[in-house]
């Protein structure tokens, strides 16, 4: 009888560290879809931008058409993308272009000065820091999911069903050099 009764307490105890061991593990999941969420936002905003800054642009740089296309191609790609690792990709493109686009600006003083120019790179830059910090908080969620996942206990409760995310990586690779500043 009491051999039974210890059975029966090992095996509820099991099933409440599965139990609660699931129970964490979707939560996490859960969180990695809020974090991609909230870059999914800032992404969205940043293309509700774009279209402003490249018709302010228009009217004082009318011969850089190929930096406002490639701005508008990639803002473009980012609205087609259907996965988080495209999306990512457009991101870091879009990124680029913008890039290219503030260093067209530098070239026009009058639009430099245009208030409304100024406004827009503002609110854009704003919204860069803004998915910069969403990236971060992401990949964090990502580490910690993937962490549950693939260590022990967890790997066994997640089974096939849970499978590991990929963080967010910058694939271009002129953002991990530092830039020349020259005098």
């Amino acid at each position: 009888m009491i051999a039974l009764i210890i059975v029966i307490a090992i095996v509820v105890i099991l099933a409440i560290v599965y139990i609660s061991l699931h129970n964490n593990i979707v939560r996490m999941d859960n969180r990695c879809d809020n974090a991609w969420q909230t870059i999914d936002t800032q992404l969205q905003r940043r293309n509700d931008l774009i279209p402003n800054l490249v018709e302010t642009v228009k009217g004082y740089a009318k011969h850089e058409s190929g930096t406002l296309e490639a701005v508008t191609q990639a803002r473009s790609m980012i609205q087609t993308a259907t996965t988080p690792e495209a999306k990512m990709e457009a991101s870091n493109v879009l990124t680029g272009a913008l890039r290219s686009l503030f260093a067209v600006a530098e070239a026009y003083p009058d639009l430099k000065a245009n208030e409304n120019f100024q406004q827009l790179q503002e609110d854009l830059t704003d919204t860069e820091n803004k998915i910069s910090y969403a990236r971060q908080s992401f990949n964090d969620c990502v580490l910690e999911y993937n962490n549950a996942i693939e260590t022990f206990p967890g790997n066994i409760v997640a089974g096939s069903k849970f499978k590991a995310r990929t963080g967010f990586e910058v694939t271009d690779a002129s953002a991990r050099q530092a830039p020349k500043v020259q005098f």
